[in-house]
């Protein structure tokens, strides 16, 4: 059986390096997961620091919200409030929403990383779904390679994103390129490996309030 809490206690139980993981049924939803090969279509990281209130570190298309990074409304790599974008991503965009935790403890050089992504990728613009597929392709198919890693993301995806800032917090190993991945690396399905003796634990369904 499914466990489910609701999102306010989620909301008060999340914390750094935590995902957050959701599912749609619009066309374009359907899209990401079929260029991706993927049960979810978007992914995002909890980002809760000191008496901050807990945010979403993720890459979207929309402008909903403000950015807390810039206070501006923009599209691409974004940090939101997140229970505000976990109500937008649900009521707005009809998404379904998981939460799977991370158990391992994150150090104060951890989080220090986290800012440093954030300072570096916010504001990156999102590709298109064409450039997307095109992007995922080239982080599987060899003859697709060409060139040095480039960490800058000139344009992001959300579980590029995350991938990245995962490395940089040393959950995953460099030298894999950001778009080997797609939301469904970190869906429980696939055998995502931590580093640090790090796991991720089972989904937890988050029902939204009425």
């Amino acid at each position: 059986m499914e466990t489910r809490i609701a999102l306010d206690d989620a909301t008060d139980l999340t914390r750094t390096g935590d995902i957050w993981l959701f599912r749609g049924g619009s066309a374009a939803d359907r899209a990401i997961q079929l260029t991706t090969n993927s049960p979810v279509n978007h992914v995002g990281m909890a980002v809760v620091i000191e008496d901050l209130p807990p945010l979403m570190w993720h890459a979207e298309l929309g402008r909903s919200l403000p950015d807390v990074w810039t206070g501006k409304h923009h599209r691409g790599v974004q940090l939101h409030d997140l229970r505000d974008a976990v109500m937008t991503w649900g009521n707005k965009y009809g998404q379904r929403a998981w939460l799977r935790q991370l158990d391992h403890s994150v150090t104060r050089e951890m989080e220090d990383a986290v800012l440093q992504t954030i300072a570096r990728l916010d504001g990156t613009p999102f590709p298109s779904t064409a450039r997307l597929a095109s992007r995922w392709l080239r982080g599987r198919v060899p003859a697709f390679r060409q060139g040095r890693r480039d960490l800058e993301l000139e344009t992001a995806y959300c579980a590029e994103v995350v991938a990245v800032t995962y490395e940089a917090m040393g959950l995953l190993p460099e030298g894999r390129r950001p778009n080997w991945y797609d939301p469904g690396r970190f869906w429980s399905g696939d055998d995502l490996e931590l580093g640090l003796g790090a796991e991720l634990g089972a989904e937890i369904a988050v029902d939204l309030p009425s």
